[in-house]
């Protein structure tokens, strides 16, 4: 079977060239340290679940999530993106929540109402406003699951659901990318935790997989770091992953 890379968790069409870029300085650098990489990401489907559970990952990016509920032991951690994002420690990320404008000014005005998630797999669509409600005492109640984030924050803009959490950075990409972000306010956030970590197989040594990752980030110029907004990487010990509580099923 062919190695697998993917960088499928923040990718979308006006940044594809960007992560191509970055993953052609990656398997370069691997090549360089004497390490097989192959030529291209793999896309679609095959960059999540399919990808993180093949004994023939080298590296791709996951949710922390999957990574606590369906990988831990199966995988290692490689490394985490700093994407120096606002209200974050480095190497961290939160969940922004959305309403419609003119809609509720705030999470605890929302609490209650129609909630829409992108997957029961998703820590910041899912679990961190979770937490987040019940840490406040606060009714969540989720009524639309959309397989997205873009789909979630659509289906707010639409009316189709009054609020949602979707991952900070996804957030600033819908801002920059989507016409409906317009529609949109930010009514609060999550508490900050660890950003979607670099991963590889169990049986792979992870340290020259984190050398040329760090080589391709370095290698990139201005405008395909800032596209990606990728600082740098942070080591955050797989300790901090796992003890994040795992949430029940949605239950509309």
């Amino acid at each position: 079977m062919a190695l697998i890379a993917a960088f499928g968790m923040y990718d979308r069409p006006e940044i594809a060239g960007a992560h191509d870029r970055l993953w052609a300085g990656v398997r370069d650098a691997l090549r360089d340290l004497g390490h097989d990489a192959p030529q291209g990401l793999t896309r679609g489907e095959g960059a999540y679940m399919a990808a993180w559970t093949s004994q023939d990952l080298l590296i791709a990016q996951t949710c922390s999530l999957p990574l606590r509920a369906k990988l831990a032991g199966q995988v290692q951690l490689v490394a985490s993106p700093d994407y120096g994002l606002a209200g974050c420690p480095a190497g961290y990320y939160r969940s922004v929540y959305v309403a419609r404008k003119g809609g509720p000014q705030d999470v605890a005005q929302a609490a209650g109402m129609r909630f829409a998630y992108n997957e029961a797999l998703s820590h910041s669509g899912w679990a961190a406003p979770h937490s987040d409600h019940a840490a406040r005492g606060l009714a969540l109640r989720p009524t639309l699951q959309t397989g997205a984030h873009g789909n979630s924050a659509r289906a707010v803009a639409m009316g189709r659901a009054d609020y949602a959490a979707l991952d900070a950075l996804t957030w600033e990409m819908i801002c920059a990318y989507d016409d409906f972000a317009g529609k949109l306010q930010v009514i609060g956030h999550t508490l900050p935790s660890p950003a979607l970590p670099f991963i590889t197989a169990k049986t792979r040594n992870p340290a020259p997989l984190r050398a040329a990752l760090a080589a391709g980030i370095a290698g990139l110029d201005a405008s395909d770091r800032a596209a990606l907004h990728l600082q740098g990487l942070r080591d955050i010990p797989l300790r901090d992953y796992l003890k994040q509580p795992i949430p029940p099923a949605p239950i509309g």
